[in-house]
C-alpha cells in the first residue's frame, strides 16, 4: 500500500546544485496520492474549532483550499509582497540569501479566529514563521501548522515548535 511519501518526486540538484527537490506535484496530480494528503492532514483536526485556513504561496494555496473546503471553512492566502490587490500587513523573513516578504489582507482575519496554516513542506522555517506573525499581527490565534513534508536537517520543525508552535508533517526526508 503506498503511502504519501511514494507519492511525491525527488529531482536532484534543482534548484542549484546539492539540492534535492521534494516536488509534490506529483501528488497532488495522482487523485489517490491528493486525497490520501487531504485526509491525513486533516485527521490530526477531527473536533477542533477551526475558523479559518491559511495558506502559504503557493503549494500551500492548493492544500489550503482543499482543507478549508473539507472543513467548510474559509480560505485566506498569505501571498508575496505586491500580489494581493487591497490593503495588506506584511512580514519580512530571512532567505538563504537574502530577504523576502510576504503579505495578508489587514481585514482577512478577525481578533480570536482560530486558524490552521498550511503549507507544502517545512524547511528552514522562515515562511512559516512570516505566516504566523501575520496572522498573530492581525489578532488570529494559529492553532496548528500543517505541511505534508518535514525536512528536519534544516531544523524548520524546531524552529516552529520554539515559537509555541505545534507541527503536523505527513512525512520527512533526511538530507534535506
Amino acid at each position: 500500500m503506498k503511502t504519501v511519501k511514494d507519492y511525491i518526486r525527488t529531482i536532484p540538484d534543482f534548484p542549484h546544485e546539492g539540492i534535492m527537490f521534494r516536488d509534490v506535484t506529483t501528488l497532488f496530480g495522482d487523485p489517490r496520492g491528493f486525497r490520501m494528503a487531504v485526509d491525513q492532514m486533516l485527521h490530526p483536526y477531527a473536533g477542533m474549532q477551526i475558523d479559518k485556513v491559511a495558506g502559504l504561496e503557493a503549494r500551500g494555496f492548493i492544500l489550503g483550499g482543499a482543507l478549508a473546503h473539507q472543513l467548510s471553512v474559509g480560505f485566506v492566502p498569505i501571498r508575496k509582497k505586491g500580489k494581493l490587490p487591497g490593503k495588506t500587513i506584511e512580514q519580512a523573513y530571512q532567505l538563504e540569501y537574502g530577504e523576502a516578504v510576504v503579505e495578508l489582507h489587514d481585514d482577512a482575519l478577525q481578533p480570536g479566529e482560530k486558524v490552521l496554516l498550511v503549507d507544502d513542506l517545512l524547511a528552514t522555517g522562515g515562511t512559516m514563521e512570516a505566516g504566523i506573525r501575520l496572522i498573530e499581527k492581525l489578532g488570529a490565534e494559529v492553532i496548528s501548522c500543517a505541511v505534508v513534508i518535514d525536512l528536519p536537517d534544516l531544523g524548520g520543525r524546531a524552529h516552529v515548535e520554539g515559537l509555541g508552535m505545534d507541527v503536523q508533517a505527513l512525512c520527512s526526508f533526511d538530507g534535506g
